[in-house]
């Protein structure tokens, strides 16, 4: 039985289309994705759901870093920039207290290559207790605050230069104080 030539020239003509489709795909979204901004601006007074449960409202001239945010349900991860300044905000399950919240955060961001200080009670205006201080690494300094609530810790890191630090400061620990926790039902 021979299979006609129209019809192998018909096969070849389609699967060449599927392999053009392809390839259009494996190039053309890739180069899409590039020309699209990863940075959104937020409007500095509305809150901005974190995840989990955690919202804040973002400092004035924040822009929200859509590749390293993740909100969900349960947890999740928002990253603004301040110029050169990172606030990073995140809510995470934890049963634990705040010591171990402390000691979570620290081997997250020292590495065991920097220092963490002890730091000081904080509160947040709508009541969420917690610690804050300072850290430092090789490679960067910054802040950070950690705030329990129920099953949630609450992690934030602020990091930059000095200078940029102090400059951007009255503005983030505003921010932070807007930090607010609803339990999910």
């Amino acid at each position: 039985m021979r299979v006609a030539r129209g019809r192998l020239l018909q096969n070849a003509a389609a699967s060449l289309c599927i392999l053009l489709a392809l390839v259009a795909i494996a190039v053309g979204l890739p180069a899409v994705d590039r020309t699209i901004s990863a940075e959104r601006a937020v409007p500095p007074h509305l809150p901005y759901e974190v995840g989990g449960g955690v919202t804040v409202v973002p400092p004035a001239g924040a822009v929200l870093d859509v590749t390293r945010t993740r909100p969900t349900a349960r947890q999740g991860t928002a990253l603004f920039t301040l110029g050169p300044v990172r606030y990073v905000i995140v809510a995470t399950p934890f049963d634990g207290d705040l010591d171990g919240a402390v000691d979570r955060l620290r081997r997250k961001v020292t590495n065991a290559e920097g220092q963490l200080d002890a730091g000081l009670p904080a509160l947040t205006g709508t009541g969420l207790s917690g610690r804050e201080g300072a850290y430092t690494t090789p490679d960067r300094a910054g802040r950070y605050a950690v705030f329990l609530a129920p099953d949630i810790s609450i992690e934030v890191t602020v990091s930059g230069t000095e200078t940029e630090l102090e400059r951007t400061e009255p503005a983030i620990e505003a921010s932070i104080r807007t930090i607010a926790y609803q339990e999910r039902v």
